[in-house]
């Protein structure tokens, strides 16, 4: 269990939701069923593109990571293939569960993580294909979210939402915006993640901590104290540990700059959760924040 545990990087697992309940908050509608699929649906294809990665670089983590769950001989190369496949076709079958629509963007999200695994992942499109997957997995969640209505988890259909105030803007126009400040993200942490196993790059780092000063920014324009508090909690989880990278970009403090950027995804969506009007949703994605970082005590999420 610890060997796939590793394989699957479980400690990353708590930056995946917060996708789909931020694109919920995007199209102005409460999490409902459709939702809860596109989390589910999520959540496998995140964990079949862990395995499939460790697969395609068993030969290279053979000799620069030979910790790593198959060179060390405790998980087999066919299950982790079996289990990526197995992963992927359970993600798609949650997404056909919410309409065409979403599984047509569950297919571009799966179809995304394969290519990068198998073919992009050394390439200069790396961080671009790394973008694209998490900004397809937000708008999963806005897809299935507005698919299904306001549909409620229990069957029951909501009225409007007395109360809350909806993102400015059209629902797909705010749906694109957070699926791109997301991807901004994320195409800054892939792009300093080339440089984990051997360091060496101050320039990635730097760019990164600029990138995440301008998302911060971004992200809680427009947005009430909420927004700006998760913002403000963001740019710290994904700022100090670069920082520490730029000053010495060693492979521990790049890989420790990597997993904060990993972990401050959880901020990011819940800066985007309360900028689309959703401040509940928001203040409870900042719970997984705690989780994330003690998790990744135990097990690495890079």
């Amino acid at each position: 269990m610890r060997a796939w545990a590793e394989l699957l990087r479980v400690s990353a697992l708590l930056s995946v939701p917060g996708d789909a309940l931020a694109g919920a908050a995007a199209v102005g509608m409460r999490p409902g069923r459709h939702t809860v699929l596109a989390i589910g649906s999520s959540l496998c294809l995140y964990e079949a593109g862990m395995a499939l990665n460790d697969w395609a670089d068993r030969d290279e983590d053979a000799v620069d990571r030979p910790h790593r769950p198959i060179p060390s001989g405790r998980v087999t190369p066919p299950a982790a293939l079996a289990a990526s496949a197995a992963l992927t076709a359970t993600g798609l079958a949650l997404a056909a569960r919410t309409g065409r629509a979403p599984l047509a963007v569950a297919t571009a999200l799966a179809a995304t993580v394969w290519a990068y695994d198998l073919r992009l992942k050394h390439t200069a499109a790396a961080p671009a294909a790394m973008a694209t997957a998490r900004a397809l997995d937000l708008l999963l969640g806005a897809t299935a979210t507005a698919t299904g209505g306001a549909t409620g988890l229990d069957g029951s259909r909501w009225a409007a939402q007395p109360g809350r105030r909806p993102a400015a803007g059209p629902p797909a126009g705010n749906a694109l915006t957070s699926a791109a400040l997301l991807g901004a993200h994320t195409y800054a942490v892939t792009a300093v993640s080339r440089h984990e196993t051997r360091g060496g790059s101050t320039a990635a780092p730097l760019t990164a901590l600029a990138a995440a000063g301008m998302l911060a920014a971004g992200a809680a324009g427009g947005g009430g104290p909420a927004a700006k508090l998760t913002a403000a909690a963001y740019l710290r989880t994904a700022g100090v540990p670069l920082l520490h990278a730029a000053l010495n970009p060693s492979p521990p403090l790049t890989q420790r700059a990597v997993g904060g950027g990993v972990r401050a995804m959880i901020p990011l969506q819940a800066t985007l959760a309360a900028r689309g009007g959703a401040v509940g949703t928001g203040l409870a994605l900042m719970a997984f924040a705690p989780l994330a970082r003690a998790l990744a005590r135990k097990v690495s999420p890079t």
